[in-house]
């Protein structure tokens, strides 16, 4: 009688090494792709703010450069204003004592460097005002502050036949003073710097704004009007 012959199976140990080998590259392979996943994500957020901050800085208006253009020609024309009224306003230190600074912020202040209406048309610098029935007196709207507040109001404004003839008058009225005070300005006259004139002005009733004197004392030094006064 004939014996069966037993089946060859294979060693359990190898096959054991080779599931335990097949499991590590499973595990090193996931981790492979999770690595890789998280690499793809942190490179794909990189490259999406890049996209971000190019479209934000294409969308970004260019220089204005005709802006650039008028503000440099708005102040050439505010130098060349002051440089024009410059040698009046020395002279007129000279003579009645009024600081050329002093005199050229009133100017720059009232007249908003030459370009209001009462200044281009009827060369009034400092907003005179005079009578109804002056021959040479022209009807504009002005603000004026009244119990703590700014009122517009239209009265008579002083006409000149040049911006020259309108510091001199301006001068002469700190020497002369008013119709119902002729000595209202003497502390103007007697101030020994440009800041203690400025204040003097406001002090004396000279407009009704209450920060007249500091708004003059910054014209002064914001384009340093001061380098103009007489020794």
């Amino acid at each position: 009688m004939q014996r069966k012959r037993k089946k060859a199976t294979r060693p359990r140990k190898k096959n054991f090494k080779k599931n335990k080998k097949l499991k590590q590259f499973k595990k090193w392979q996931e981790a492979f792709f999770k690595r890789l996943g998280c690499l793809s994500f942190f490179i794909i957020t990189f490259i999406s703010l890049l996209f971000v901050l190019f479209f934000r800085w294409m969308s970004q208006p260019a220089p204005n450069i005709y802006q650039n253009e008028i503000t440099q020609s708005d102040s050439l024309q505010k130098e060349q204003f002051i440089a024009d009224l410059v040698p009046t306003a020395q002279a007129l230190q000279r003579e009645f004592g009024v600081y050329a600074s002093v005199s050229l912020a009133q100017a720059v202040l009232e007249s908003d460097f030459g370009r209001s209406q009462l200044a281009s048309q009827h060369n009034n610098l400092y907003g005179v005002k005079t009578s109804a029935d002056d021959p040479n007196s022209a009807l504009y709207p002005t603000m004026e502050f009244f119990d703590g507040e700014w009122v517009e109001i239209k009265d008579y404004f002083k006409v000149y036949p040049s911006r020259q003839a309108s510091m001199r008058e301006h001068a002469l009225l700190m020497i002369n003073g008013t119709s119902w005070d002729p000595n209202q300005y003497q502390a103007v006259l007697q101030a020994q710097d440009f800041k203690s004139q400025a204040q003097a002005l406001q002090d004396s009733g000279y407009a009704t704004d209450p920060s007249y004197g500091e708004k003059l004392i910054n014209m002064i030094e914001e384009w340093q009007l001061d380098q103009y006064d007489q020794p």
